[in-house]
């Protein structure tokens, strides 16, 4: 049987216009800022404190993923036409997708089959602009740090071999991880090594998604640290006064986005870092901006729980001070094949042996989640080659350990797929048993965070630092900077550092290979072994397979 493409689906669809899908917001129509009919920019004063206090947050995040990701984006758009077919007032509020995955391998985030988010090829693609003006923002940034350094009456003296912010550019390109520049005589400014990373791990992408107003943003983006004076004197943005126009160039960009799911109900997309090099999670501004319109908010956390919902608890949620009433973990019976020891051929072929093996997996992110105070629902994401017997046996292996799993059909039944999985949802929080506790406290030193993520969440039996690990970390010292919350750069393809060890590795140790620091947006990086902050495109890149013709019909966009 041959299924339609995400992409026919969504061109199918018949768009509401999007002020009567803000109508069921209750948002008038004089409050929009429209992208033509089916998208529009919300006004920073629809957020009510009040209001977000008394709102029910859903987290959604996922097992330790196979490369082509588990469904969470799929299963939060349908969760949410789940909680709006059982009459409930709810949001989707999602992140916004990088071109880098567009077109590499791993293709868009707007959701799959019939739990998606329209008008999917703009969403996919340049949107409402939002990624350009942070780029813009981040290399305004680095202009005026070359330029500074060009000046003879204004320089601050800084050191070309201590600078450490980068250029960004929304693409997989791996030829700019490491470039010199300045080359060509003294017109052309200094000469010196760089390098570029990828939009979503931007600090200034990290601002955005951490900022609570346009103030809140000025100040993070006056405190971002850009390296030191050849006499060894800390410089910030603030320095060279590029906070205003840096903000100027995201006046936009902090709004929330405003579209709709294939179901007309209504779907905030903001903000884009990635989870296994950044923090993983929508923007505050946009999860607020739901809590204060819905009753119910469903948002998602990227890669496994124990990446994106990890900083999602520990890092949004303590500064937002949120507190999430419910968590959904998704799980497919492909994955725990995958981590039975299926190869990457035998992912869709049934073997109940290698789902009881790979359960382990699923087990370990069920015990870190409450390990946080949340029961969380498990969420099987039906693929036709499941079985029953496999997807029994999750079901009965989730209830010994006191946790509900349903079978969601959303990819092929859109919310009537869903609806049980709502249900749960809302039994869960009307059970009232879930309370929200950090892991841990930003003020204890910062091997102590480490290590309490590295054992209670990875599973390591401890932590090594590499030389330049143990110099970064005096250098946040001296700086002040030891009371941040850490965002640990690590594959996604693993508990552990090493993507080969699957399933629910025991026995091993992570390393911290260095460190890197974002004071604007409020916590410190360590990157645990070999992490890659510029992807390259796979051999055969998912864009040879996209067009569109002379009508503007796209093909081959997923």
């Amino acid at each position: 049987m041959k299924f339609k493409s995400d992409l026919e689906i969504a061109q199918e669809n018949v768009m509401s216009h999007i002020k009567d899908v803000a109508a069921k917001l209750n948002i008038e129509e004089d409050h929009l800022e429209m992208y033509g009919k089916y998208k529009s920019k919300l006004p920073l004063d629809l957020i009510d404190d009040n209001k977000v206090a008394q709102s029910n947050l859903i987290l959604v995040s996922a097992i330790t993923p196979t490369p082509a990701g588990e469904g969470k984006t799929t299963t939060s758009i349908g969760l949410n036409e789940g909680l709006n077919r059982l009459k409930k007032k709810s949001v989707v509020v999602l992140r916004e997708p990088s071109l880098g995955p567009v077109f590499g391998i791993k293709g868009g985030a707007a959701g799959g089959g019939y739990s998606q988010v329209v008008p999917m090829e703009d969403i996919n693609l340049h949107f409402t602009g939002d990624f350009a003006a942070i780029e813009k923002a981040n290399n305004l940034l680095s202009a005026l740090i070359d330029n500074n350094m060009q000046s003879r009456s204004k320089s601050l003296g800084l050191d070309p071999r201590k600078i450490y912010w980068k250029r960004v550019m929304d693409m997989n390109d791996r030829s700019l991880r490491d470039i010199t520049i300045g080359l060509g005589g003294v017109g052309n400014g200094i000469p010196r090594q760089d390098g570029f990373n990828i939009t979503p791990a931007s600090e200034v992408m990290a601002i955005l998604c951490m900022s609570q107003n346009r103030t809140d943003l000025k100040e993070k983006l006056g405190n971002i640290f850009v390296g030191y004076t050849v006499d060894r004197k800390p410089v910030f943005a603030r320095d060279l006064k590029a906070e205003g126009a840096m903000a100027l160039l995201l006046k936009d960009a902090i709004k929330p986005n405003l579209v709709q799911t294939l179901e007309g109900n209504p779907a905030i997309i903001h903000g884009g870092p990635f989870a296994n090099i950044a923090q993983g999670t929508n923007t505050i501004i946009a999860t607020k901006m739901g809590m204060s319109l819905a009753d119910y908010v469903v948002t998602e956390a990227g890669f496994g729980a124990d990446l994106g919902a990890e900083k999602f608890l520990n890092i949004k949620c303590q500064s937002a001070g949120l507190k999430p009433k419910a968590m959904v973990l998704v799980a497919t019976v492909r994955a725990l094949r995958h981590h039975g020891g299926a190869p990457k051929e035998e992912y869709n072929t049934a073997s109940l042996e290698r789902v009881q093996r790979g359960i382990e997996n699923l087990e370990k992110h069920i015990e870190n989640a409450k390990k946080f105070g949340l029961n969380p629902v498990v969420s099987i994401n039906h693929f036709t080659t499941d079985t029953d017997e496999e997807v029994n046996f999750i079901i009965e292996r989730c209830a010994a350990l006191g946790v509900k799993a349903v079978l969601a059909t959303g990819w092929a039944d859109g919310g009537k797929g869903t609806e049980a999985l709502a249900q749960a949802v809302i039994d869960e929080i009307e059970g009232g048993k879930n309370e929200f506790t950090p892991l841990y406290s930003w003020d204890e030193a910062v091997k102590t965070k480490i290590e309490r993520i590295a054992k209670e969440i990875y599973g390591a039996d401890g932590v090594d630092y590499s030389k330049k690990a143990m110099a970064d970390l005096k250098m946040i010292e001296d700086l002040g900077m030891s009371a941040l919350p850490v965002c640990m750069a690590k594959t996604q393809k693993s508990f552990s550092d090493n993507e080969a060890l699957i399933g629910r590795p025991r026995g091993f140790r992570i390393s911290v290979r260095e460190f890197e620091i974002a004071r604007g947006a409020g916590f410190i990086i360590p990157i645990l072994g070999v992490m890659m902050r510029m992807p390259g495109l796979p051999a055969t890149p998912a864009s040879e397979g996209m067009d569109i013709d002379e009508n503007g019909v796209i093909t081959g966009l997923s």
